[in-house]
């Protein structure tokens, strides 16, 4: 499929509502799937349409029911999961889909007990009053995962609803999913998991104080603190664009242990320079789009080396986003 057409999937703002387990649930002929969606790409965008054509030729709107907290992290509090999305990502992308009801319902021990039956029943047809049910080609979901699409198939009939099966999404022959989108991200691969996402991988934090290093070789960063549930990249140097207060820039980023510096708290560290930009932003909250890997992150043996690095670094974004523009 074409990756630039399926970007418009993600160009479609339209209000959208936000339910909880606590609210009522007022919605004209729910149709609905369910799913983590933590880094909604183009796959689940693809899932979106399905569900608002759906929607619309019975009259009736689309819903994603999805989760406040994730469920790995409810039932496996021991692993370290790192999430592509936080809840505030994953609702402005769903509401740039176009996606009129999301439920973001809290995941906890009543919930995770429920047999897929139990969670048809009491949930989705009592609640929420489900006209017609969307599933992946491989989801699985209810205690034990016993929720597959034969047996929604026998609880549809019982229960007076619709359940379709969607088949599996490709780009160019590859099929999208959020565990390769991670794995893309964790070896560095930013323009294989842009392009399964559809648009660019990004980290928003606020900017915090730091060492000013940077601002020593003459070229700032700001610091950003990213909350620490979210995925970051493998280290190293990328060419990115920053939004700040609405206003695109060009940057590089680093991401990694600063080697060259002597540090005593060993913190990985998040710092972008942003190109033409000497506004002080301490404290404001800004986004970066990563693009492209530069290079490794690596110690230099002294301050000089590394300002000359730094320059070939920026003069290679500087002619890639140039590049770009021009073809």
């Amino acid at each position: 499929m074409n990756t630039d057409k399926n970007k418009l999937l993600f160009l479609q703002k339209k209000a959208m509502n936000i339910y909880t387990e606590n609210t009522d649930f007022k919605i004209k002929n729910p149709v609905l799937t369910i799913g983590t969606y933590d880094g909604i790409h183009l796959g689940h965008a693809y899932i979106m349409e399905q569900l608002k054509l759906y929607a619309k030729k019975i009259g009736g709107e689309s819903v994603v029911f999805s989760f406040g907290n994730h469920p790995r992290k409810f039932l496996f509090p021991e692993q370290n999961i790192e999430l592509l999305h936080t809840n505030d990502e994953k609702i402005r992308k769903f509401e740039e889909i176009g996606l009129e009801n999301l439920i973001l319902h809290k995941f906890d021990e009543e919930l995770s007990n429920l047999s897929y039956e139990e969670f048809i029943k009491t949930i989705l047809i009592d609640k929420i009053g489900i006209k017609c049910l969307f599933v992946g080609f491989n989801h699985q979901f209810g205690k034990g995962r016993e929720g597959n699409f034969e047996n929604l198939q026998r609880l549809a009939k019982k229960y007076n609803f619709n359940v379709k099966k969607l088949e599996v999404f490709k780009v160019d022959g590859l099929q999208i999913s959020s565990s390769k989108i991670r794995n893309a991200l964790k070896n560095g691969e930013i323009e294989k998991a842009n392009k399964c996402l559809g648009y660019n991988y990004s980290l928003t934090g606020k900017v915090v104080a730091g060492k000013q290093v940077g601002r020593k070789l003459g070229f700032p960063t700001a610091n950003v603190f990213i909350e620490l549930d979210k995925l970051i990249p493998q280290n190293g140097v990328y060419s990115v664009k920053v939004l700040v207060k609405n206003r695109e820039y060009l940057g590089m980023l680093n991401i990694g242990y600063q080697p060259t510096i002597e540090q005593t708290d060993k913190k990985r560290r998040i710092e972008v320079n942003i190109f033409n930009f000497k506004k002080n932003i301490y404290g404001e909250e800004i986004t970066v789009l990563l693009k492209k890997k530069i290079r490794n992150e690596k110690k230099f043996k002294n301050w000089a080396t590394l300002k000359r690095q730094i320059i070939v670094d920026k003069k290679k974004i500087e002619l890639l986003m140039q590049t770009k523009k021009t073809t």
